[in-house]
């Protein structure tokens, strides 16, 4: 249609242009002159053009009305179309909208099933998670009636433990000790013991252990048990059946509450022990030496005694106070050993304390005085002669000395875990007292009430030599003890290298270190006097493997000098003397005689007792410069000090002064053959080389003309251990 319209269109134009242009030419007569009408253009024009104009006018107002016809159709279509395509687009909305909303459905169903889907997923874990949470469950159950980790018994836990240990050990130097090291009592150079080497194979250090715990709201309660057989009864020996007596290690109990305050009382590691982590008492958490010793290592601090304590533990730091059992380690070089102060004894009998003496030490038979006798001779003379009174002193040696203490031991401590490595500070006071009766001592145990014949040091014939024993005067000395101690363990290389040090100082300290020295002696008045203490140790510490332990530790006691050397306090046996008739100060020196003369006997008179030594310079105190260190004893060349190291005789006294220090270097390895489900075995050897080194002395009694070193003696010493631990 469009094609037919453009043809018409374009002959209405073109008529219209040549009509227009014929218009045109006849009204614009001055364009051109006006020219002469010739015979030819005087004639009038045919219609032909004219009709034919007409005929294409009129099939043109027929197309046109045609085309008008088709355009009022083509109208009225399009009208309809757009009514077809406006309900059509209201259909395809409808549509559209009914698809949205199939689509949201569809969405909504989608999600739905999603989240039914991720239900039956979770389910389907759930019901995993059930099924394996039940056979483990169920294995656990099946585990804890076969093997449980603990019993239970009315709402508590029980959870034994401990090991079956077969060990040995050899000492180059003897000290008696069997599994356990004496280091205070390792034998100078010259000792019998030290001439002989010891072995001994022991079971005695298996252990037996139990924890029972229970819980409330609140808090958990725990009771501990733990012993082994390293006690000894008065009849224990080696000699049949080896029957050694169960002994006491740790038995306490506790409560901590939830918000981790703990009250703990019984046998406890003292709080002056270094703990693995915060401050614990379990025995497992105890930072021990890794050593088959049960002895452990000389400069471990430790002991294991009655204590209460009361600990707070946070995330990184810990605290704790302890009252803990006291017991003072006395040694004394007293001029004569003079009995002037009490400050404990043996366990009474029908009291629990050892009440047993191991035999009787320093026996000795002295001249207490003369007697004159008159007889007479085959003539009828009366002869005047003398008969020795003897007496004898010994002493009795207590298996277990038990102090008469004044209060319990104060320890405060901090212990801080900041995540690299356990550090610990700490403080402990001790508290001392004794009964001094200055009117007892050894010249009067021994010569009291005893007179002087011919008179002692310028007194007059007959005097009293000393006062007879007199409780009159008597008092209460009283001092205080203490010390502070360090400790720190850190990581080198994290689950492989450790290492660690600890350091103990203090006066009275030394029953905390592992060689128990003594912690006070006296005066000359006979009143405490403290010993400055230190002790020491190193550990490094190895795991090179899950199954391998090695360790190496190096630690060392020390006993300060407390030297109060003073006029000796002990008289020599007296000599026999005569004395004539009406002897005085005067004339003593004339009418007294060792050997009296006929003339003498014959003026009459009577034999006594005199006392003609002058009392010297003497030891008193711990490591007394003039104590006597060579006095019988020989010197020794090799092994010790090479400028006269001593030691003691069989048979010497007076040799050896007391000691100085003790020092060990000790190292071994632990390997795990198995450790699993049924238990651990485990094999180790160990070796140390310690040195006891005595204070040094004098070679001449009373005098420092003649300075001696120290004895000293040095053990190597070897254990192995085979053990078996409870799983």
């Amino acid at each position: 249609m469009n094609s037919k319209f453009k043809t018409v269109a374009t002959a209405i134009l073109a008529v219209g242009l040549a009509a227009s242009f014929a218009n045109a030419s006849d009204k614009d007569p001055a364009a051109k002159p006006k020219k002469h009408a010739t015979a030819a253009e005087g004639k009038k024009p045919t219609c032909d053009a004219c009709d034919q104009i007409q005929a294409l006018k009129t099939e043109m107002q027929g197309q046109i009305d045609a085309m008008k016809q088709d355009l009022a159709a083509k109208d009225a279509e399009l009208k309809a179309a757009q009514k077809a395509a406006a309900d059509a687009q209201a259909a395809a909305d409808r549509a559209n909208a009914a698809v949205s909303a199939q689509n949201q459905a569809a969405t909504e169903n989608a999600a739905a099933v999603t989240t039914l889907q991720t239900s039956v997923t979770d389910l389907k874990a759930n019901a995993l998670s059930l099924a394996t949470n039940i056979s483990d469950e169920t294995a656990a159950i099946k585990k804890s009636i076969s093997s449980p980790n603990v019993l239970h018994f009315r709402g508590v836990t029980i959870q034994p433990g401990g090991f079956a240990a077969a060990e040995t050990v050899y000492r180059t130097k003897a000290t008696g000790g069997d599994i356990p090291t004496a280091f205070s009592s390792i034998p100078y150079e010259g000792a019998d013991a030290y001439s002989l080497s010891e072995f001994f194979g022991s079971a005695r250090q298996s252990r037996v252990s139990m924890m029972v715990e229970g819980k409330t709201p609140n808090a958990t309660l725990r009771g501990y048990y733990e012993a082994d057989w390293l006690g000894t009864g008065i009849t224990s020996n080696n000699n049949q059946s080896n029957s050694y007596v169960l002994r006491q290690r740790v038995i306490w109990g506790q409560a901590e509450t939830n918000n981790h305050w703990a009250f703990t009382g019984g046998q406890l590691w003292s709080m002056a022990t270094e703990d693995k982590k915060g401050i614990s008492n379990l025995s497992g958490d105890i930072m021990t030496p890794q050593t088959i010793d049960p002895n452990y290592v000389a400069g471990f601090v430790w002991t294991r005694q009655y204590g209460f304590r009361v600990t707070k533990t946070f995330n990184h730091v810990a605290f704790g106070v302890a009252a803990e059992n006291p017991q003072l380690l006395y040694s004394a070089a007293l001029a004569g050993d003079t009995p002037y102060a009490i400050l404990g004894s043996a366990g009474a009998n029908g009291g629990n304390y050892n009440a047993a003496i191991s035999g009787l030490s320093g026996l000795s038979t002295y001249v207490q005085s003369y007697t004159g006798l008159t007889t007479e001779d085959s003539a009828g003379n009366s002869v005047y002669s003398y008969v020795r009174n003897y007496n004898t002193v010994s002493a009795n040696s207590n298996i277990a000395n038990i102090s008469f203490n004044q209060a319990p031991d104060l320890i405060a401590k901090i212990a801080i875990d900041p995540g690299w490595g356990h550090y610990e500070i700490l403080g402990i006071a001790g508290f001392a007292h004794e009964t001094v009766y200055p009117g007892v001592t050894q010249n009067s145990v021994k010569y009291g009430g005893i007179t002087d014949i011919q008179g002692f040091a310028g007194a007059a014939p007959g005097t009293a030599v000393v006062a007879k024993s007199s409780t009159a005067g008597y008092y209460v000395n009283s001092i205080v003890l203490g010390g502070f101690g360090a400790s720190l363990r850190v990581p080198i290389i994290k689950d492989k290298l450790t290492f660690g040090a600890k350091g103990l100082y203090g006066p009275g300290m030394g029953r905390y270190g592992d060689s128990t020295l003594s912690d006070v002696t006296n005066d000359a008045s006979g009143n405490l006097a403290p010993i400055h203490n230190g002790s020491g140790l190193f550990t490094l510490e190895a795991n090179p493997t899950p199954r391998l332990t090695l360790y190496l530790n190096y630690g060392g006691d020390y006993a300060g000098r407390a030297d109060f050397a003073t006029k000796a306090l002990t008289l020599s046996d007296p000599t026999a003397t005569f004395c004539e008739t009406g002897v005085t100060a005067a004339n003593a020196s004339t009418f007294c005689s060792a050997k009296p003369t006929a003339a003498m006997f014959a003026t009459g008179g009577s034999w006594g007792s005199h006392f003609t030594a002058a009392p010297a310079i003497a030891a008193v105190g711990y490591g007394s410069r003039y104590a006597s260190v060579s006095p019988t004893c020989s010197a020794v060349g090799n092994p010790g000090l090479a400028s006269g190291s001593v030691g003691y005789q069989p048979g010497g006294s007076g040799c050896g002064n007391n000691t100085r220090n003790v020092q060990e270097m000790t190292g071994g390895y632990w390997y795990d053959i198995f450790k699993g489900d049924h238990g651990r075995l485990r094999q180790g050897i160990q070796y140390g080389y310690a040195v006891r080194e005595g204070w040094s002395g004098t070679g001449t009694a009373g005098a420092l003309s003649s300075p001696l070193n120290g004895a000293r003696g040095i053990d190597n010493m070897f254990w192995t251990s085979f053990r078996y631990y409870l799983p």
